[in-house]
């Protein structure tokens, strides 16, 4: 058995630490002895791993005996998610390593690269940690690939130049540039919304990535109108007067919350599979009254809303959540 002193060195913590585990009853020791000494044995060890793993993984402390106690999450399983986190490290690493070789092979061939070569490692250093894994880069053509670049230049241009122009978010011009938008942002992304929703995320936080890509804050907001206008023609074709008045009414006072929204629910959804903790309940009512807002509850407007998402590929885009996301999302609501 070990001390607590010695548990405490392997797994790189403070006695102290380790003394509140056990105030907190998250890590009890198995034994006490009559001098008042903690020791801990294998199994002790076993779930010290295991919160040390969930804490990595994103859980907080303040959930991990629930989840531990409550969720039939086996010790297999844990390390089964370690590993895929790390393994996610290690490929952003490698991708990483492979765009800093390129860099130092045209540097020492006397080269100067391009400004979008440094803007590009610059953003991957960054986004790496803060926005997107390995496997999620790979999808977002607009990194690595130089055409996909130019064209969206190109477009970022045609947008700036009718917003000087005054263009209303209604026109048919804007429309046209809002369907290409679109278009685009499903090609270079995969169609996976998630991601869309960590570009827009960005986009809105990263003062760089304004300045590189050219999407200021206002063509940011002038884009997201016109792009509502343009799902609110495909809305059109399937609601009344009155549901899409509420719709638009929804757009407005409140559109805003969506994406943010949709980063909370992947978040959880990946924490927390069996939607058990009380975060994974509250995104999961924030969901549903967010959705009431836009929809109401007339089951004949939501048969005609789902009638339009079926039948409207421009309603898909962004959508924001998985069939996985939603099904989890249901069972949570239903036990909130």
């Amino acid at each position: 058995m070990l001390k607590i002193g010695q548990l405490a060195k392997h797994a790189g913590l403070t006695v102290r630490t380790l003394h509140h585990y056990d105030d907190i009853d998250l890590l009890r020791p198995s034994v006490r002895t009559d001098a008042g000494y903690r020791l801990y044995d294998r199994d002790d060890a076993a779930r010290l791993q295991q919160i040390q793993a969930l804490r990595q993984l994103g859980m907080p402390l303040a959930d991990i005996g629930h989840f531990l106690a409550h969720s039939g999450t086996s010790a297999l399983a844990i390390v089964e998610r370690q590993l895929a986190a790390l393994q996610s490290r290690i490929d952003e690493a490698t991708r990483m390593h492979a765009h800093l070789l390129g860099l130092h092979a045209r540097l020492a061939r006397g080269e100067q690269p391009e400004l979008a070569d440094w803007l590009t490692t610059l953003e991957q250093m960054k986004m790496y940690d803060k926005y997107f894994s390995k496997e999620e880069l790979a999808n977002l053509r607009i990194i690595h690939d130089e055409d996909c670049r130019a064209e969206w230049a190109a477009l970022v241009t045609e947008v700036g130049n009718i917003m000087a122009a005054n263009a209303l978010p209604t026109s048919l011009e804007a429309k046209q540039l809002g369907l290409r938008w679109l278009t685009m942002l499903e090609r270079d992304t995969g169609g996976d919304a998630s991601l869309i929703a960590r570009l827009d995320s960005m986009h809105v936080n990263e003062p760089a990535i304004q300045e590189s890509s050219g999407i200021t804050p206002a063509m940011h907001a002038y884009i997201a109108e016109v792009i509502n206008e343009v799902k609110l023609d495909a809305w059109s074709k399937y609601l009344l007067p009155a549901e899409l008045e509420r719709m638009r009414r929804h757009q407005r006072s409140r559109g805003r919350e969506w994406f943010p929204l949709f980063e909370a629910i992947r978040e959880q959804f990946r924490a927390d599979p069996e939607g058990n903790m009380p975060e994974s309940k509250r995104v999961a009512r924030h969901k549903f009254e967010l959705f009431h807002d836009m929809a109401g509850d007339n089951p004949e407007t939501l048969g005609r809303f789902r009638a339009a998402v079926e039948n409207e590929p421009v309603l898909r885009v962004a959508r924001g959540l998985t069939d996985d996301m939603i099904s989890w999302l249901r069972a949570v609501h239903q036990r909130a």
